[in-house]
């Protein structure tokens, strides 16, 4: 199956880097020379900044246990991973009650 970039195929985004580089279309001869004479300040409202540090604090966090996972992967593919049809149960009872009591 092939995938193609439909935005970009839509949406004239300029011109294609590597055709520009070989055919030398699309390089400018003038350079507009444009001078900003005052700086732009951007503030952050607090919950900005708790987001970037909620964002900081996710990418430093597994959302699992690596050696865990390998482990049950080698598990699997070796023929040694049991399922527990006792704990399946069980869990899924507990998932039911909690779901009815939400009700």
């Amino acid at each position: 199956m092939k995938i193609n970039d439909s935005i970009k195929s839509k949406v004239d985004l300029g011109v294609d880097k590597t055709g520009a580089e070989k055919t030398g279309a699309g390089r400018k001869t003038e350079t507009p020379q444009i001078h900003a004479k005052a700086a732009e300040n951007v503030t952050l409202s607090p919950i900005s900044a708790q987001l970037q540090a909620l964002e900081a604090k996710i990418a430093g966090d597994n959302a699992f246990d690596v050696e865990k996972v390998a482990a049950i992967k080698l598990a699997i593919a070796s023929g040694q991973f049991k399922v527990s049809s006792e704990k399946v149960a069980d869990g899924l009872i507990e998932t039911v009650k909690d779901l009815l009591k939400k009700t």
